[in-house]
């Protein structure tokens, strides 16, 4: 028996909850959810030596010839599915994958987001953030057949999915993951779940765990849902605004300053860390929005930020001050609006942390906020001929922007890196030429 507190508390649970299967969850390069399951007589030997599979197998992670994987359990992560039957019952960890030798794999994007959270801390600091995941509901796989043609918040018979959105939450809850809240959002049939606030590694997991909860749910109602950046050309796109701040290892909330002379309530590593953000925005957009149909939702006219900006009430902007409780230190937080549902968390969170980190670092000016412009309504190019930045406007820009960046390279690895620049350029090329439709054949039955 293990003397590990957390792993002995997974195999006393296995016994008493007549557990038959544990599933190892990782994810590839692109954040597709992978695993396998192992009977609960192996667990022990999982947790000492790790479970070997065929690394060959998983997008970005090695040629044939270096194939030998090994997922190590994270004992914390434990939870039993509860959307499986409670007889013969299933259960989850989350994995480290490593090589044979006991190294982290530099292609594990877990060990990547662990690895800049390490280095936040280093810095004396921890990352916290809250996402808000927008996601539609369809009929079915094969189309974008809507089940409501209901808006913001509206809970009428419009709302068809009400009863999809609590059963999600409940589900999530009985999992350990705290909800904040949930509603129906600004598209038909399209609907949002937040979770509340945790420290990244957590969240990256938990979001994970969400989006295949949201798809469980839908399956069992007889529809589907998608997180596919942007579905229906003529209706709003779904994001993934990001909310975060670092906090000191006493709880104190690094962002906070009741003195700021701005009246932000923001401190001068805040301002550093949102210069970051809006200084390396371009170059981590192949991650944020890794898509295609990703820069169908980053377009003018729309509702998701294109200009390198700031605000607090300018919710066009590409980076947001939430001004709920502007005096409270624990609410102070910033939010990037820009990636959207269908990024890899993990790397996600990583590229962001490495931003506003390196901002900090570097000390870098925060230009002024821009409170007074409704920036959705410029377009891209004439935000540039006026001397305005901007992210991206395709997946072929931004691609371009990633296999320069030195700081991407250094937060992602180079396996990583140069995995995520050949398959970019690959899929970007594929899609020259091509009808709209390739979008949708290619995306809406996956994302």
């Amino acid at each position: 028996m293990t003397a590990n507190p957390d792993q002995d508390f997974v195999l006393k649970t296995v016994k008493s909850r007549d557990v038959h299967f544990v599933r190892f969850w990782f994810t590839d390069v692109l954040g597709t959810m992978k695993s396998f399951a192992v009977v609960p007589n192996e667990l022990d030997d999982a947790f000492a030596d790790g479970m070997g599979f065929d690394g060959s197998c998983i997008e970005g992670f090695c040629r044939t010839q270096e194939s030998d994987m090994l997922a190590y359990p994270d004992a914390s992560t434990f939870q039993v599915l509860p959307w499986r039957p409670e007889s013969n019952a299933v259960a989850r960890m989350f994995c480290a994958v490593r090589t044979p030798d006991g190294r982290p794999f530099e292609g594990d994007p877990r060990h990547v987001l662990a690895r800049t959270v390490e280095k936040a801390q280093e810095m004396g600091y921890v990352f916290n953030v809250g996402p808000e995941l927008e996601f539609y509901y369809f009929k079915d796989a094969e189309g974008t057949e809507v089940l409501d043609r209901g808006g913001y918040f509206d809970l009428t018979s419009l709302d068809y999915a009400s009863d999809l959105r609590r059963d999600t939450v409940l589900t999530l809850e009985k999992m350990g993951i705290p909800v904040e809240y949930s509603h129906h959002e600004n598209g038909p049939s399209q609907h949002e779940i937040d979770l509340r606030f945790t420290d990244a590694l957590s969240m990256a997991d938990a979001v994970m765990t969400y989006k295949l909860v949201v798809k469980e749910i839908a399956m069992k109602h007889g529809v589907y849902a998608s997180f596919m950046p942007k579905p229906m050309a003529d209706e709003p796109g779904s994001g993934m605004h990001v909310h975060q701040s670092l906090f000191d290892f006493d709880g104190n909330n690094a962002f906070y300053d009741p003195e700021d002379p701005q009246g932000y309530h923001l401190s001068k590593v805040a301002k550093h860390y949102v210069a970051g953000l809006l200084k390396y925005a371009p170059e981590f957009c192949v991650v944020t929005n890794q898509y295609v149909n990703s820069y169908k939702r980053l377009i003018s006219g729309g509702e998701a930020p294109t200009y390198l900006s700031w605000a607090s009430s300018n919710r066009s902007t590409l980076v947001r001050i939430p001004g709920y409780r502007p005096n409270r230190e624990d609410a102070c937080r910033i939010e990037l609006r820009s990636p959207d549902p269908a990024a890899n968390p993990y790397l996600a969170f990583a590229v962001m942390l490495a931003a506003g980190l390196k901002g900090v670092e570097d000390e870098l000016e925060l230009q002024p906020p821009t409170e007074d412009r409704d920036l959705f309504s410029l377009p891209r190019q004439d935000l540039r001929r006026q001397g305005f930045q901007t992210l991206p406007e395709s997946l072929g820009e931004a691609v371009e922007l990633f296999a320069e960046s030195e700081l991407m390279r250094e937060t992602l690895g180079e396996h990583i890196h140069s995995y995520l620049v050949a398959a970019k350029r690959a899929e970007w090329n594929d899609y020259q030429g091509n009808v709209s439709a390739w979008e949708r054949d290619r995306y809406l039955a996956v994302l």
